[in-house]
């Protein structure tokens, strides 16, 4: 494909939900894929509904989702503004060229008089009726010179029908004798969305639009703009709906997930982008986890599925982890550190050290606070937790070994991993004792619990000598009750 220009063009409503970014990643995609140029185009001409900041957060998801726009409000471009409403100047130009080519008309009924002419005309259920269509000449400039309020329809046709392609619907048809005479300049004198984006879209060169299929009832009259113009129309591309549940999409009036939802739940942007990627998607490979680079490599619109896709929150967990596992040792800590520095009090813990043991222990970095809970207190642990077939461990010969572990760990001087790991396993050694016969009942008092990030050679370097000391003392404690 040549010139291939595809935009993201969402309000400033509030926070992005999955399924608006999944929206921006796959216009993203198929301009990467294509060698062409991703747009970013704010659409704010409904005012009534933004929200405050809400631009900042448009910027801010997609750059940190690594899906940087190649021309847009900030940086520009050779076919700014790209801000709606900075080109309100250019849609009513454009809708009185249709009045003037007698493809629309001005009309100054109120709502009141509509609703009025429907409820008395039995063979007509619902929409404008094309009323003012009639109305001469010598009316409409007599009204128009007396200020009377206004707005601009587009003539539709009544009979035959309305075709178009969709890249993954395939060819779709209505009847006209079903379309509403829609409005195109509100009374305000700014355009609706249908319009405005087809305006936009015409003048940027957009040769891709890349939308969800809530929005195929609505080609038609994008097709009849188009054609009123005398312009071509771009390659439609209508993706299948993000549900929450079999029964529901996901909305933002709802309060369903956005992106910074699944941030602050300690998921990673790349992941993020990876699983969106799949909802309503599939790659020919048996591949599921893809770098941003991997997914423009691999992304056919040939893969784009018919049926809505519901978001699997177990699953987005599974490519997280996978994710996190790809981080290196600095990025890992980079990301965990402010998670280990909110849940443990204790300053003298070996943060560097626990950092490396939960690395592949997480699905989310919001994991982290319960898996590190027992450094703040050792919880109130029975027991019977000494207790260990597999281990040959029990209550008596627990507190023999801890006894030991007591004054070997008391003589290490530097505790280091090297150190501690060669004072335990000397111990094993004159012992004669297998290693989890020692290290059970290590881990068990050091954590109370029978299952942690690490052994216990790894627990007690983390906890440093004075804490562990305390602790296996506790233990032994608990155990000559």
């Amino acid at each position: 494909m040549k010139n291939v220009r595809t935009r993201f063009a969402p309000s400033p409503t509030g926070y992005m939900h999955v399924g608006n970014l999944r929206t921006a990643l796959y216009a993203y995609l198929v301009a990467k894929k294509n060698n062409g140029t991703f747009v970013l185009r704010i659409e704010d001409t409904d005012k009534s509904r933004q929200v405050e900041g809400a631009l900042d957060v448009i910027y801010s998801t997609l750059k940190d989702s690594g899906l940087n726009w190649d021309e847009g409000p900030d940086i520009g471009g050779n076919y700014g503004p790209y801000i709606q409403s900075e080109r309100k100047d250019n849609y009513l130009e454009y809708a009185e060229k249709l009045v003037k080519d007698g493809k629309a008309y001005y009309c100054f009924c109120k709502k009141e008089d509509i609703e009025n002419r429907i409820s008395v005309k039995s063979d007509y259920s619902q929409g404008y009726d094309g009323f003012c269509s009639g109305l001469s000449e010598e009316t409409v400039s007599e009204y128009l010179k007396e200020g009377k309020e206004y707005v601009i329809r587009q003539k539709m046709p009544k009979t035959g029908k309305t075709v178009f392609n969709d890249l993954v619907y395939g060819t779709i048809e209505v009847s006209n004798e079903e379309l509403e005479d829609q409005i195109l300049i509100k009374s305000d004198k700014m355009p609706t969305y249908n319009f405005a984006n087809v305006i936009d879209d015409h003048l940027m060169g957009i040769s891709h639009v890349i939308r969800g299929n809530e929005y195929l009832s609505s080609t038609p009259k994008y097709t009849l703009l188009y054609d009123a113009f005398g312009w071509e129309s771009p390659e439609y591309i209508h993706c299948p709906q993000v549900m929450r549940d079999a029964t529901h999409k996901l909305s933002k009036r709802d309060g369903d997930a956005s992106y910074h939802d699944f941030i602050d739940k300690g998921f990673l942007p790349q992941a993020i982008i990876n699983y969106i990627a799949l909802l309503g998607w599939s790659p020919k490979s048996e591949q599921e986890i893809f770098t941003l680079r991997e997914l423009v490599d691999e992304f056919e619109i040939s893969g784009i599925s018919k049926s809505s896709a519901i978001l699997d929150v177990e699953k987005m967990k599974y490519i997280n982890s996978e994710h996190i596992k790809k981080l290196s040792s600095d990025e890992f800590e980079s990301f965990s550190l402010p998670y280990l520095h909110s849940s443990i009090e204790n300053c003298d813990v070996n943060f560097k050290l626990l950092s490396s043991l939960l690395h592949t222990r997480i699905e989310v970095f919001n994991d982290i606070p319960e898996l590190v809970s027992f450094i703040n207190e050792l919880p109130d642990y029975s027991t019977d937790l000494f207790v260990n077939k597999k281990n040959k461990t029990d209550k008596v010969n627990s507190i023999e070994t801890l006894t030991e572990l007591h004054e070997v760990l008391s003589n290490v001087q530097s505790f280091s991993s090297e150190a501690v790991h060669s004072a335990v396993f000397t111990l094993i050694k004159d012992k004669n004792a297998k290693t989890g016969y020692i290290m059970w009942p290590l881990r068990v008092a050091l954590s109370g619990l029978p299952s942690t990030p690490g052994g216990g050679i790894e627990l007690a370097v983390v906890l440093g000598k004075e804490e562990s000391l305390k602790r296996i003392s506790a233990a032994l404690e608990k155990l000559n009750r």
